[in-house]
């Protein structure tokens, strides 16, 4: 992919600002990117053009008044289809239009629009988030770009998130992670994402997976522009380019970076392992510090989710409650778990929730002489979609492509993934930091310093071939 979506966003934003640059001409290359590949990447469940133009101009004419509504203002975004928009049904993968109070914007979306930001559509996701491979049998499941030849899954639940980015159809993607799902698609697709800290952005105007690990997220083709996203969509932050300008100042010198044990690394597939350790190495050779860290909470955390974990419990009270009806067409693979859960009682419920938190009040510690811990995101090449999906094969695929990222999410941490390189079968490769919880401003800041001695995704893995 070439042209003006190639660029930094913060490049894009100061070309915008300054009038070098029109919004309506960015969003006419995005469509005209996603008219040349998006057929057959199937990122969008819901592709608006026309919607994205009419943003476009209001943000033009904003920047013709002299008003500068926000740091995103005329920057082509996808989002998720589980986060409502008034001016979009919500799906959220499920083959019914959800009732209205499912279209009423939450604060994440309310600020991207307020801050005049193009919306390019909704992206596919899997029916509900319950699920990393990307499969959707309503649907049909989108394609990762980074194989000719073979439908490969491009990472779930935000799906269709990562192939928009490739695709060249936005510069930032809104996903949500409860076990993997920002994370996942963004290493599977050769993107950035990050995972934020739970509660530090409201999950108000979110259809729920489940409300104890339900957290927002961005997708960016490079780490600095997932920063610059989040400066500009958080709270407590809001200027994107003063944000950009003091986590320049983090130098590798200055990197305590933890290695993860071995049990984010046995089972690695296709030299994923070897890359990351490669990775690794360079960050010590350009003066990062490498402490070997153990997390053993990260196996207590996985093994609760080999139990069912409480995402599935979570899912079937809320579709219990308010959507008792799309319960009889849930897709085949998540029937099974979202039946089972109905029979669990709440004292396993609790004792999970129970041995949950112990672990995650002793993993902080694991944090003391370390800024974050650095693992593979993914441990396995992404898989082949046309190959039988029983409910079998799913969740046992669905455990080892999620292994090293349930702990991010059921020990409270926060964590990001660069792409790094490819693995032996030209698929991308990913570099997962972890950081405690509420670390979030730290963890950003490590991760642009080391996107910055490894160089951008964009630069150091090239474009997808699908995308070129």
């Amino acid at each position: 992919m070439t042209g003006n979506l190639s660029r930094p966003i913060a490049e894009i934003a100061r070309a915008l600002e300054s009038g070098k640059l029109k919004a309506r001409a960015l969003a006419e290359e995005a469509i005209a990117n996603h008219a040349r590949v998006g057929g057959k990447l199937m990122a969008y469940s819901q592709w608006a053009p026309d919607h994205a133009l009419k943003c476009a101009d209001a943000a033009d004419a904003a920047f013709a008044a002299h008003a500068r509504a926000g740091s995103l203002q005329g920057i082509p975004t996808s989002i998720k289809d589980l986060f409502a928009h008034s001016d979009f049904p919500t799906f959220a993968g499920s083959p019914k239009r959800l009732p209205a109070k499912f279209e009423v914007d939450g604060p994440v979306v309310a600020s991207l629009r307020r801050q005049l930001g193009v919306v390019t559509g909704k992206t596919h996701m899997v029916e509900f988030a319950f699920g990393g491979t990307g499969h959707n049998a309503h649907y049909g499941d989108p394609r990762n770009p980074w194989d000719e030849k073979a439908h490969r899954s491009p990472g779930g639940s935000s799906s269709g998130a990562g192939v928009s980015l490739c695709e060249g159809s936005a510069m930032l993607a809104f996903g949500t992670d409860t076990a993997a799902s920002v994370r996942l698609p963004a290493a599977m697709t050769g993107n950035a994402g990050l995972k934020l800290t739970r509660g530090r952005w409201s999950t108000d105007g979110i259809v729920p997976l489940s409300f104890t690990f339900d957290t927002p997220g961005l997708l960016a083709r490079r780490m600095e522009d997932a920063a610059f996203g989040f400066a500009a969509l958080d709270p407590h932050l809001g200027d994107a380019f003063a944000f950009l300008a003091k986590s320049a100042d983090l130098a590798p010198s200055d990197l305590r970076i933890g290695l993860a044990d071995d049990w984010f690394w046995d089972g690695c597939e296709n030299g994923i392992a070897e890359i990351v350790k490669s990775a690794i190495d360079e960050l010590a050779r350009a003066g990062a510090r490498i402490v070997p860290t153990a997390l053993p909470e990260a196996q207590i955390a996985f093994g609760v989710f080999g139990e069912g974990g409480v995402s599935g419990i979570e899912l079937r009270a809320f579709l219990d409650r308010e959507l008792p009806d799309w319960i009889a067409t849930i897709d085949p693979v998540n029937a099974p778990p979202v039946k089972a859960a109905g029979s669990i009682g709440a004292p396993e419920y609790i004792n999970r929730l129970m041995r949950l938190a112990a672990a995650a009040q002793a993993a902080v510690q694991r944090f003391d002489h370390v800024d974050v811990i650095a693992t593979p995101t993914v441990m396995l090449t992404p898989d082949i979609m046309t190959e039988e999906q029983t409910p079998e094969k799913f969740w046992m695929r669905n455990r080892g492509i999620v292994h090293n990222l349930v702990p991010g999410n059921f020990l409270g941490l926060c964590a990001a993934t660069l792409p790094i390189g490819l693995d032996k079968l030209g698929m991308p490769v990913g570099l997962q930091l972890i950081a405690k919880g509420g670390a979030d401003e730290k963890l950003v800041a490590v991760a642009c310093a080391v996107e910055r001695a490894l160089g951008a995704g964009p630069e150091r893995i090239g474009t997808a071939p699908m995308c070129r």
